[in-house]
């Protein structure tokens, strides 16, 4: 019967990040030069662009980078450049809430 149910999912936030500058690049698009706040990013997270509170868009990372490298992951108090698939009015100011989607276990206690 478990294995018959669609999985469900859960939102958990793993990092915030504030942008600190961004650079235009043709055919690359926004880089966003960021500080990690809290948390850590991957370079396939899920991100949430916010605004002045109001979230602006939902995608996910397209490129990490640390120094010039490709990098996995960026932990906190650390600086990082990312962009982000389809999106590029990002400004300085913005802030990156980096979040995964986990499924939930089902509980495995039946009451005949």
């Amino acid at each position: 019967m478990k294995g018959m149910l669609e999985p469900t999912y859960e939102e958990k936030v793993t990092g915030n990040l504030t942008v600190r500058e961004t650079w235009k690049v043709s055919k690359v698009g926004t880089i966003a030069g960021s500080f990690v706040d809290k948390g850590y990013v991957t370079n396939h997270s899920k991100i949430r662009v916010i605004r002045d509170g109001i979230v602006k868009y939902d995608g996910e990372v397209a490129s990490l980078k640390r120094y010039k490298d490709d990098a996995k992951e960026v932990k906190q108090g650390n600086d990082c450049g990312l962009t982000i698939n389809g999106y590029n009015d990002i400004k300085v100011g913005d802030e990156f809430e980096v979040y995964e989607m986990q499924e939930v276990k089902l509980n495995n206690t039946f009451k005949y």
